[in-house]
Order: structure tokens, then sequence, then C-alpha cells
């Protein structure tokens, strides 16, 4: 009787365990976006010095944009972006902040743009050796969003070198604007 009724216990203590680890549908998801963004920053950059970006050549950091939609970019690509920048400065290489200059692309609520047209001369205006730049696209049924990072040549558009990775598609509610 004793074993019958340890058996029991035993087996409603591992359903309420099992009950307890099923995620909640509005239970937050760990995006790994900060590892992520800092493994770009350090693929784009492992070829720098043979590629002749040096630490002391400013570099450009533009908002990453949806691909669908090159005019646009959301707090993803403005994340990608700064945390991108983040890591390419703590790796020792002269970042520009252009958010604090007026001659960049820069729409509300989106962020530095550079279209290829424009890197030329954006990039002469602030003596920048290279821009790092991304595009972004989301596929549902894949439940996924494809990232595209590149560093780029500022004198002549040459691609130095890119990189891909992905991120699990969330749903991000859009919070109240003030």
């Amino acid at each position: 009787m004793k074993k019958a009724f340890a058996l029991l216990w035993f087996a409603l203590f591992s359903i309420a365990l099992v009950g307890c680890s099923n995620p909640k549908k509005n239970d937050p998801i760990d995006l790994p976006l900060i590892d992520e963004s800092y493994k770009a920053a350090e693929r784009l950059m492992k070829k720098a010095p043979r590629l002749y970006v040096d630490y002391d050549k400013p570099i450009l950091v533009a908002s990453f944009v949806n691909i669908d939609n090159v005019q646009h970019s959301s707090t993803l690509g403005r994340l990608i972006s700064e945390q991108i920048k983040s890591r390419v400065a703590q790796l020792g290489y002269k970042v520009i902040e252009v958010k604090l200059r007026d001659s960049v692309f820069v729409q509300k609520r989106n962020g530095e743009l550079l279209l290829s047209r424009e890197i030329l001369d954006i990039t002469q205006i602030h003596d920048a050796h290279a821009v790092i730049v991304g595009t972004y696209g989301m596929i549902r049924e894949a439940q996924k969003t494809y990232v595209n990072a590149q560093l780029i040549r500022a004198k002549d558009n040459v691609i130095l070198s890119s990189y891909d990775f992905t991120l699990p598609l969330v749903k991000i509610r859009q919070q109240p604007r003030y």
C-alpha cells in the first residue's frame, strides 16, 4: 500500500512539474538578438585588417531596413544596428555616431537610412572609410526573421564582408505612443 501511495504521489508530482514547464502563450520569448548582433559584428570585422579597414578609419552603421520596403526600418532594424555599432566600437574600431549629425537621411522613428546612391556622399562628409548596412525580412511560414549584414567600402560600394543570420519570428505588441 505504501508503494502504491508513493507511486501515485510521484506520478502526480511529475504531472504537476510538466504542467509548470509548458510556456504560456503570453510568456516572453527569449530572442537571441544581442548575441546574434554581436556575432554579426565580429564576423563582419574579422577580415577587416586584410581589407585595409584599420582601427583609425571611421565606420558608419546605418539602421537595418525591411527588405520589402528599404525606406522603412523598425524597432528591430534599429536595435540590430545599435548592437552591431556597439560591438564594432568594443572591438576597437572608430565608429561615428550619425544621430548627432544632421547630414544623414534620418526619418522620425526609422533611424539612419543609407541608401546605396547616397553612401558615397555621406561617407565623404563624415570621412568614413566603410559603412555597415543591412536588411531583414520576416517569413511567417518559416516562423523566422532573416537578417543580412554587409560591410561596404565607402569609396566604391564594394562589399568587403557579409553575414547572414536568423531570429525566431515573434509578434511584437505595439506600445502606445505618447
